[in-house]
């Protein structure tokens, strides 16, 4: 069942429009707390280790399980499995929102990391499903792009808006109104695809693709609040490095892998893999740090500081909606690609300007370069990857 049916224009952008809702929930959860983490921690009074990871839990969930996640939509169906993944996002949102210690909250934040996993994987294969034409795709990538994006912009927003009238956690019960549309107009919206020849799934890869990304993750985590050299750095690099070299050796020996690694001799695949990262990594962490200055220094109230920030969410969701395509046609993949993150690396580089007595503006004239070649970058190598691999792949 790996082909569709040809499927009409109005119900394509349907489609696009429920998948970039779903997209729009899960990136504005990752920059949602970073404006309740000061009032968080005067409730439930984590420790310097449960705050890193009531942040990070959420998004190393989320990547561990990509893969596991994908491979599971192609064989039981991407449609069912983004319809599972929004009612398992909604029902952790409330546990998330109303837990009662520091622990509780990690664990919580951990279900929404997984019930993402769910849904990312499976917005991107049914977008690549239905938008079969490549102008018309990279247009429909554009716009998911440039909506995850303003995500990461608005979620402070969201988030601020409540924080001054409400609890902490009411910045997760956003979601649940959100994803029950997305359940109830996918049910009939939403068109069912499948892998055309999707195998067994192989059970030791799960957990092999697991300890590798999270090995890492946690290493790289740990090695910021307790030191490069630390014993238990060394084990999480360890554990990581050797996950992933187990994973990526079964992966290129299964005749139906989780994923086909011989994609990464591909240039354009692996070096697009590279630049989104890179790129995505850069659109989170201003986020955070403008979250924290704008509170903790400036002593901005959460609206105030959420507020402050939407000029980059907006600014990188015109870059991916707006400029990337046309960029593509006039000078091709490789350079606009290039040209995004040479922007956002001049914007970055305006960062050296500032100070912790600087003012807004100055800090505007770094954030909306820096967020626009963000999103330039992060359309077209979405679009690159998606390009590159066969539809019932993707």
């Amino acid at each position: 069942m790996n082909s569709l049916a040809p499927v009409g224009t109005a119900r394509k952008w349907a489609t696009l429009s429920l998948c970039c809702l779903a997209v729009l929930v899960l990136s504005v959860d990752l920059t949602a707390l970073h404006l309740a983490i000061p009032n968080l921690i005067s409730d439930l009074r984590p420790s310097g280790t449960q705050i890193l990871w009531i942040a990070d839990v959420y998004g190393f969930a989320l990547a561990g399980l990509l893969v596991t996640m994908g491979g599971i939509g192609d064989r039981i169906g991407r449609k069912k499995l983004l319809l599972i993944g929004a009612t398992a996002f909604a029902a952790a949102s409330v546990v998330t929102a109303y837990a009662a210690s520091a622990a509780m909250l990690i664990a919580a934040r951990a279900l929404l990391g997984v019930a993402g996993a769910t849904i990312m994987p499976s917005t991107l294969s049914i977008t690549r499903n239905v938008f079969t034409d490549a102008k018309e795709r990279t247009t429909a990538v554009g716009i998911a792009s440039g909506v995850g994006a303003l995500g990461v912009g608005l979620g402070p927003i969201m988030g601020g808006a409540l924080l001054d009238h409400f609890w902490w956690g009411s910045v997760f019960l956003i979601n649940v109104p959100i994803m029950a549309v997305v359940l109830l107009a996918g049910l009939f919206v939403l068109p069912e695809s499948r892998g055309s020849r999707p195998g067994r799934l192989d059970v030791p890869s799960v957990p092999l693709s697991i300890a590798g990304v999270l090995g890492v993750v946690y290493a790289i985590t740990e090695a910021g609040h307790i030191g490069l050299f630390h014993a238990r750095v060394g084990v999480g690099l360890l554990i990581g490095v050797a996950g992933l070299a187990a994973f990526v050796r079964r992966q290129a020996r299964l005749s139906e892998p989780l994923i086909d690694v011989a994609l990464f001799r591909n240039a354009a695949f692996s070096g697009s893999i590279g630049a989104n990262l890179f790129a995505m990594f850069a659109l989170v962490a201003q986020s955070l740090v403008f979250s924290q200055y704008f509170q903790l220094v400036l002593h901005w109230s959460p609206l105030q500081a959420g507020l402050a920030g939407l000029p980059g969410g907006v600014a990188a969701a015109a870059g991916g909606a707006a400029r990337a395509a046309p960029l593509i046609g006039l000078i091709g993949r490789a350079r606009t690609v290039a040209l995004g993150l040479t922007i956002s690396a001049a914007g970055f580089a305006l960062y050296a300007l500032t100070g912790t007595e600087s003012n807004y503006w100055t800090l505007l004239a770094a954030m909306i370069p820096c967020a626009l070649g963000i999103g330039v970058a992060l359309t077209v190598t979405s679009d690159t990857i998606l390009a590159s691999v066969p539809k019932d792949r993707a």
